[in-house]
């Protein structure tokens, strides 16, 4: 069964540019200042390129790593979960052929997305606001929406798109399991002191 408390606050990893030593540095800063799990997002790169990517992130922090989209390049990677959409393999797919303890999270957008949200382990709900990172992620839902999406499941809900410390300490006020941040860490040249604003935010 899900730890919840891996969901406190999600890190989301932005497209690799430069060395990859350096970027997996700054994933790895964000864990010490933290991120209580990493979520791999690499959407222009090969799955080749994202099952190395993962396994390096992998190696380098102590908490779960799970990979955006792709379940295959979780398993190929040894990654702990998978974060799927309502374009991906559906959840229940994914569970035929996934390790008992294998972490299925899903997407939750809309009321559309709620019957394969509901097999999941959690959901992430959003986008909370605008975000500039995720160009496919809809529109705003605010933190109406949020609650709204997030009462009509029996999951643990993540809070995710464009959130700040301030948006992330409401969504936990509003009951929230976590938030899932990517710009509000690495857009910042100390990704370590920017998760700890968000940590310190959710009383992490």
């Amino acid at each position: 069964m899900l730890d919840p408390r891996v969901l406190r606050l999600i890190a989301i990893t932005p497209g690799l540019n430069g060395e990859r030593g350096e970027f997996v540095d700054r994933i790895a800063a964000a864990v010490r200042g933290g991120a209580t799990c990493v979520q791999v997002r690499q959407k222009g790169a090969s799955p080749r390129e994202c099952v190395e990517i993962a396994r390096l992130i992998i190696a380098a922090v102590s908490v779960p790593v799970i990979v955006n989209d792709r379940a295959d390049i979780a398993l190929a990677a040894g990654a702990a979960g998978v974060h799927v959409g309502a374009a991906d393999l559906p959840v229940v797919a994914v569970r035929r052929f996934a390790p008992s303890g294998f972490i299925i999270g899903a997407s939750l957008g809309s009321d559309d997305e709620l019957a394969n949200a509901r097999d999941a382990d959690y959901v992430g709900v959003g986008p909370v606001s605008s975000t500039l990172t995720k160009g496919d992620a809809g529109r705003a839902i605010g933190m109406e929406g949020f609650a709204r999406l997030a009462g009509l499941v029996s999951l643990p809900a993540v809070g995710v798109g464009g959130i700040d410390p301030l948006a992330a300490g409401r969504l936990i006020a509003a009951g929230a399991a976590g938030v899932a941040v990517s710009s509000g860490i690495f857009s910042s040249l100390d990704p370590e002191s920017a998760t700890r604003q968000f940590a310190s935010a959710i009383g992490t």
